[in-house]
């Protein structure tokens, strides 16, 4: 494991410095490349080379690592979106495997979910075609992406078809080319979900299926989660997470990650109110502070898992490991964080950022274990 200088990495709530975790930040692209560029996702192929997706304007672009993240590739534009959904974990999602890589995003003007793909590592791109089988049902703008061992991959979003925000999701098993038809996968009682907290998607290495959202159920806007055993043509019941409730009459704007852990089991982190939260393996109605804060992320490999979030407190990046016994603090100013791992322990942990204030905005990354 590589290591960084140690005033560069503090143990939250103690003065003892821990043994460091992280590379120092590498600048993916800057505003003097790509002006307004926003809202990084990231994602490993199986050789360990490093995928960053973002949106800048009405623009998608991706840049890419061959040496784990010391350095990275001018950006290269993978489309133009009309009003193209970036802001509040807005943006664009990506996949990768092998040689293919996969690139989504949503227009608010058109309403729908398009799909990009590479078969040449991000080199060139097709043009995009739609997953939402009607139109405009997907301009909230908000979506998750994940691809599966077997190259299943399957893509949820906030669907407004029948005038009430519900969960709809599609899959495709040809590495993006076509897409099944579109499923709901949970309306609530109440009418509606969370009108504006993004849904995450999971695939274990057994092809289940697991999909995340933030519900809007007796006045509580709470997390829920639903699974499929057969990639995603069904879900079972909606499963409440965690012990508390978050009474609000509002949108947090703020839908949590999800992942899974190397025994299959999804793995989750959260916000409720002003504090993060995330659930034990085998433990969904079990949760587990971890401070306060705000846009969590998660990834997991046979180490452990790795959970980031900003801290409310001037933006301070947050991270907890495997490797350290309390928290970190890795980054000031930072927003919307994302971390990933491949599902191997070969590849590296990578964690990427929004740094600075708009529209002077960077995209940092830092590989957070090798």
């Amino acid at each position: 494991m590589r290591f960084i200088s140690i005033v560069s990495l503090v143990v939250l709530l103690s003065s003892t410095v821990v043994p460091l975790l992280a590379n120092d930040p590498v600048c993916v692209v800057s505003s003097e490349n790509v002006p307004g560029a926003q809202q990084p996702r990231v994602a490993i192929d199986p050789a360990g080379h490093i995928y960053v997706a973002f949106g800048a304007n009405e623009d998608i672009y991706v840049c890419k690592s061959v040496d784990r993240g010391q350095t990275y590739t001018v950006p290269v534009k993978v489309g133009h979106v009309g009003k193209l959904a970036l802001g509040m974990r807005r943006g664009p999602r990506i996949v990768a495997d092998k040689n293919l890589i996969v690139v989504t995003a949503i227009s608010h003007e058109s309403g729908n979910l398009m799909v990009w793909r590479s078969d040449d590592s991000g080199e060139t791109w097709t043009h995009p075609t739609n997953i939402n089988d009607q139109p405009k049902v997907a301009r909230e703008g908000l979506h998750g992406m994940a691809i599966g061992p077997d190259g299943l991959i399957f893509c949820t979003w906030l669907d407004l078809r029948n005038e009430r925000t519900q969960i709809y999701g599609a899959s495709s098993q040809d590495g993006g080319k076509t897409w099944t038809e579109n499923r709901r996968i949970y309306a609530s009682p109440s009418g509606t979900v969370c009108e504006c907290c993004h849904p995450s998607v999971a695939i274990n290495d057994d092809g289940v299926v697991y999909v995340l959202w933030r519900n809007a159920l007796d006045g509580n806007r709470d997390m829920f989660l639903a699974r499929s055993d057969d990639s995603g043509q069904t879900f079972g019941g909606a499963e409440k997470l965690g012990i508390g409730s978050w009474k609000l009459n509002a949108c947090p704007m703020d839908g949590g990650e999800l992942t899974v852990a190397t025994d299959g089991s999804p793995l989750t982190v959260w916000r409720r109110n002003q504090q993060v939260f995330a659930t034990d393996v085998g433990g969904r109605s079990r949760e587990r502070l971890l401070g306060l804060g705000e846009q969590p992320s998660i990834a997991a490999n046979e180490n452990g898992r790795y959970l980031v979030w900003v801290s409310r407190r001037g933006g301070d990046l947050m991270l907890s490991a495997p490797e350290a016994n309390t928290p970190i603090r890795l980054s000031e100013s930072a927003a919307d964080p994302v971390i990933s791992a491949p599902r191997s322990i070969d590849g590296p942990v990578v964690l990427v950022w929004e740094s600075g204030k708009k529209p002077d905005t960077s995209i940092m990354a830092s590989v957070v274990s090798d």
